[in-house]
């Protein structure tokens, strides 16, 4: 693809200028350079996408799950081969460090080869003479259309979440990327056409608020997967399931790190780094806010403060680089004001990464805060940038309080080396992804993405088998025979 090209949509296996005239740049987030104009996709584009992908639906679902999973392995080995690529594409359009776009890459793929597994995750059951000569069968089929609106922070791993097995499980699909990262989804589509589902199987309409609202609102649609902000999460369950749709919608975080005094720093302080200056911050499962439970607290701040400072901040594509930028400037404003505003309300700023030099990228240092209270907005709100809270208490028991106050519930990690500590924190923390001595506790593939309470709205998860049940319906057939 070339530099500043006008993006289209990919609709019935074809690319397509879309009947929305207006365009937004899109910048590379490590220079501000013009990468591409994506369209700002209307209900007419919208329209055009649903109609294909109800086309193609009943063919698609007779095609024997076999035979779909065959063609998701297909484009599981063009994935593989296309990983670097699809690689360097996230790093040039989202801000990820190459070693973080490649990891979110594999994950991907992960997802991709859970997929194939369809012919047994797809099994229903059977009970024969649940009465005198009568059987009862239960299977699983395909809704029909299911959309798919994901975020800018993994422009390949989420939509490999949900694209692959909406439609190994027969249905077709209609993928609306971030606007802000469209380049990696139309290499997907491309990827996707090259494997051989058949035209309207899958499509890739772009655009940003017009077509979410299209796609939740459409009558030709079945089901709807989002990942994005709790205030979009909330808009786009609400609105859909309204209009009769299956939905479930991944929301914001404000992840807790508990750090007991018998915690092995030397390994912890890595993973407690890596967890919330990792892609600057800007990710679900990112560590937000340290609750440490005294004694020894001071030595956790000294060892923190260290390696912040010892950051790398620059460009994303740099082998060297440990925190690239945040996606645009505007989210770079709001991060800044978060920092000030922590200061302002009396947390104390005890290490900052160092300022990238020069350049027009959207770069924020990294920021360490100690003696944030409970209460304040910064411990509250989900900052999603490289800003580090540390909460000083106690006891394990007011460290579970604190963490459980909060309205979200992504992800939650305890570090210590004391397995009582370790089976109460698990017990009791409110949050659906659970880590012991684990700064990201995402899970892979073949098991859900759990989030609870404001972190999620639906009933069935992303990935593993809730994904599966997601993206087909039961039907339970009682039979007799004379």
């Amino acid at each position: 693809m070339s530099e500043a090209t006008d993006l289209q949509n990919f609709v019935d296996g074809a690319w397509v200028r879309p009947v929305a005239t207006a365009r937004l740049d899109v910048p590379d987030p490590s220079d501000g350079s013009l990468l591409a104009r994506v369209p700002r996709s209307g209900a007419a584009d919208v329209d055009a996408a649903v109609q294909a992908a109800r086309k193609a639906f009943p063919s698609w679902r007779d095609v024997p799950v076999p035979e779909r999973a065959r063609r998701v392995l297909a484009l599981r080995n063009l994935l593989v081969e296309h990983a670097e690529a699809l690689a360097r594409s996230v790093v040039r359009e989202n801000g990820k460090t190459i070693d973080e776009a490649r990891g979110s890459v594999r994950r991907g793929i992960e997802a991709t080869e859970f997929a194939a597994s369809a012919p047994t995750t797809m099994q229903g059951y059977f009970l024969e003479d649940v009465a005198i000569g009568i059987d009862t069968t239960l299977v699983r089929q395909p809704l029909g259309v299911v959309a798919g609106i994901t975020p800018f922070n993994f422009p390949v791993m989420i939509p490999l979440w949900m694209g692959p097995l909406a439609l190994v499980c027969g249905n077709s699909f209609i993928l609306k990327p971030s606007e802000r990262v469209p380049l990696s989804a139309a290499y997907l589509a491309r990827l996707v056409a090259e494997a051989g589902f058949p035209a309207g199987t899958f499509n890739l309409i772009h655009g940003d608020a017009d077509a979410v609202n299209a796609l939740l609102t459409h009558p030709g649609v079945d089901a709807i997967s989002f990942v994005g902000s709790a205030p979009t999460a909330r808009h786009v369950y609400t609105t859909a399931a309204a209009h009769g749709k299956r939905v479930q919608a991944l929301a914001g975080a404000k992840n807790h790190l508990i750090v007991m005094p018998d915690a092995n720093l030397e390994k912890s302080v890595p993973a407690i780094v890596s967890s919330a200056f990792g892609q600057s911050g800007e990710r679900c499962l990112a560590g937000s806010v340290i609750v440490a439970v005294e004694p020894g607290v001071d030595h956790l701040v000294e060892q923190l403060s260290e390696a912040v400072r010892n950051l790398s901040v620059g460009p994303a594509g740099h082998p060297d680089t440990d925190v690239g930028p945040v996606i645009r400037a505007d989210h770079r404003e709001r991060v800044l004001q978060w920092i000030r505003e922590g200061e302002a309300g009396g947390a104390k700023l005890v290490a900052r990464g160092p300022d990238p030099s020069g350049g027009d990228g959207y770069f924020v240092a990294p920021v360490l805060f100690d003696h944030v209270r409970p209460e304040m907005a910064i411990a509250q709100e989900e900052i999603f940038g490289p800003v580090l809270l540390i909460v000083r208490v106690g006891s394990l028991d007011e460290a579970l309080e604190v963490a459980n106050r909060s309205r979200f519930g992504n992800a939650s990690a305890i570090f210590t080396t004391n397995g009582k500590s370790a089976r109460e924190f698990t017990r009791r923390i409110e949050a659906g992804m659970v880590g012991v001595n684990v700064g990201v506790p995402a899970p892979a593939a073949f098991f859900p993405f759990v989030g609870w309470k404001g972190s999620f709205y639906g009933d069935l998860h992303a990935t593993g088998r809730d994904a599966v049940d997601f993206y087909t319906r039961k039907k339970v057939i009682t039979s007799r025979w004379f």
